[in-house]
């Protein structure tokens, strides 16, 4: 196996390596601080699609992690970039929250349910049945199917809550219709993220909790990947996978030394 060149530049996952259910992960606090002490470019991403960037930046800001609004990249932020590749200045019906609604209207599209180019479904504490009704629709009458990630439940004191996957299912039964999901495990938002950050895959490294997205989609876009033991995915769960991660570390604060 070909030596890979020196990282030089990071992208991390957020909830399960940075934080775990609000609270921060110890050393989370130190990384962050070397990688902006460093210059090196990085990125907190999240399959997340509700909030913006200056929301994620407040939150984490509350608990002790100074992260800039540049340097956070939303499933939300990859959709309204995917769209603005593939259809300049279009259309589309959206389920979802602020952090996808501002990001399709930074980019210039115009929100509408009247013959829309896409039905784009992102994450919401409030799906309602007229909504999905129209989206479905939609879709029957020929607006292409986008959904910002593929995760079926979302993490929650209470217990697990239906996600973008779960909901994006129902329309598909509906409609007969796969949605093109953007967010991770697809490594088009790991490759996104880099070039806004100017970074290359060669020279990169993705951590994540998960291994069926986070070193998936770093794996499948040529980054070396860091599995934390700190969220999702448990020791024993690894060698399930047909593809492994490039190490396996208990937390982040076992990579403060290695920026």
């Amino acid at each position: 196996m070909a030596e890979r060149k020196p990282i030089e530049s990071w992208l991390t996952d957020m909830d399960g390596v940075l934080m775990h259910e609000g609270i921060p992960v110890p050393g989370a606090d130190s990384f962050i601080k070397r990688l902006k002490e460093s210059g090196r470019p990085f990125l907190v991403l999240t399959n997340n699609s509700m909030y913006t960037p200056r929301d994620l930046h407040a939150r984490l800001s509350r608990i002790g992690l100074d992260v800039p609004t540049e340097n956070i990249w939303t499933s939300a932020l990859a959709t309204a970039q995917f769209l603005d590749d593939q259809r300049p200045g279009g259309t589309a019906y959206v389920i979802g929250e602020a952090g996808l609604t501002t990001a399709l209207h930074d980019i210039g599209y115009v929100l509408s349910d009247a013959d829309p180019d896409y039905v784009v479904l992102g994450e919401t504490r409030t799906y309602s049945f007229e909504a999905l009704t129209r989206a479905i629709r939609l879709i029957n009458d020929g607006a292409r199917f986008i959904a910002t990630n593929p995760d079926e439940t979302g993490p929650s004191a209470e217990g697990a809550l239906p996600a973008t996957g779960s909901v994006a299912a129902l329309i598909t039964k509906a409609t007969g219709q796969d949605p093109y999901f953007v967010g991770k495990p697809n490594p088009l938002m790991m490759r996104a993220g880099l070039n806004a950050i100017g970074a290359h895959s060669e020279t990169s490294a993705m951590i994540g909790d998960r291994m069926d997205t986070d070193v998936r989609a770093g794996m499948e876009a040529g980054l070396e990947t860091f599995l934390v033991l700190t969220g999702l995915t448990r020791p024993d769960e690894i060698e399930r996978y047909p593809y492994r991660p490039s190490s396996v570390v208990d937390s982040i604060a076992d990579l403060v030394d290695r920026i």
